[in-house]
């Protein structure tokens, strides 16, 4: 993150660094909220939390990006050590806590590189001392406040890192959050899953987020399951390979209930062009990664949207558009 906040201090060098990283093709980008999403791969939430490197990130090839999760007041997250890698297994385990610097700084510095090169997303949680009965007081102030440095906002009611948030992950609140938000912004406002919910539990809180206007899902977050690796630590959630199966899995049942009613974003255990393909057929519009940039470097995205466009060809599928839903 040094790297690239040092490389957008030398624009020549960042235009360097763009010629090198991005692949721009008309097959890859779609019209999303009236906004064009030049390929589908974007930088999962967590990985910028205060948008230090929206320039460079932006440079390095992804098709939009998400910042946070900001909270309203600053806080310092969970105590170290909080992150943790699964190496054999390609994997990740944190338990960040939304340490961010707050929402006004999260603003000052979107700010200074508005309007962003791709879409910006904003990834929005309440504070850890917030009572959960306050969440919404929370949430309605960040939309407020963020809503003309934003494209579109995740309301975050999945992390496992605040304590008791995925209470929140409840038909009746849900609703009154997307209510809440809607009266602050114009803006779509999504919804993010955990991956820990049963399959129809999910089912009914994405119909009925939608029902309340959500404008898209992104699914999911970490998991908690921590038999999916030998030596887990005690605290955070999982991410990575690991992930993979579960995330689909649950896309799947998702985009069975929402379909073509909002915009399927899936992030989980996507490290592969084959992997962002069954994801697209299996209705996801757009995808996110983080781990795998964690693991796979700064060609990463690049190198999947090569291969994904050589799948596309294969199969004889014009354009990503006409790849999502395929097989729902």
């Amino acid at each position: 993150m040094s790297g690239l906040q040092r490389l957008q201090q030398v624009p020549p060098m960042l235009h360097r660094f763009e010629r090198q990283h991005c692949l721009v093709d008309s097959r890859l980008a779609q019209e999303i909220w009236g906004r064009r999403f030049p390929n589908p791969v974007g930088l999962a939430a967590g990985f910028d939390k205060d948008a230090v490197a929206v320039p460079a990130l932006a440079a390095m090839g992804f098709g939009f990006l998400e910042v946070g999760t900001v909270t309203p007041k600053p806080q310092a997250g969970n105590p170290r050590p909080r992150l943790f890698r699964h190496r054999e297994l390609r994997s990740l385990q944190n338990a960040l806590g939304f340490n961010n610097a707050g929402m006004e700084s999260l603003k000052r510095r979107l700010t200074q590189c508005w309007p962003p090169p791709v879409p910006v997303g904003v990834n929005i949680g309440k504070n850890r001392q917030t009572e959960l009965a306050a969440a919404a007081v929370d949430y309605r102030v960040l939309v407020r406040y963020l809503g003309d440095r934003a494209n579109y906002f995740v309301i975050n009611i999945s992390s496992p890192n605040t304590p008791g948030l995925r209470d929140l992950q409840q038909g009746e609140t849900v609703a009154r959050l997307l209510e809440v938000c809607q009266e602050e912004t114009d803006l779509p406002v999504l919804v993010k899953l955990s991956p820990d919910m049963e399959d129809a539990a999910a089912a009914e809180l994405a119909r009925v987020a939608v029902d309340s206007g959500a404008a898209g899902l992104v699914l999911t977050n970490t998991t908690v399951d921590y038999s999916l690796v030998p030596e887990p630590q005690p605290v955070g959630g999982l991410s990575g390979r690991v992930l993979g199966r579960r995330s689909l899995e649950l896309l799947r049942v998702v985009a069975a209930e929402v379909f073509g009613r909002c915009v399927l974003v899936s992030v989980g255990g996507i490290e592969t062009a084959a992997d962002i393909y069954a994801r697209l057929r299996a209705g996801a519009q757009l995808v996110q990664i983080y781990t795998a940039l964690v693991y796979g470097g700064s060609h990463v995205v690049q190198k999947l949207n090569e291969e994904l466009l050589h799948l596309l060809d294969s199969d004889g599928v014009a354009d990503v558009a006409s790849a999502v839903g395929l097989d729902v």
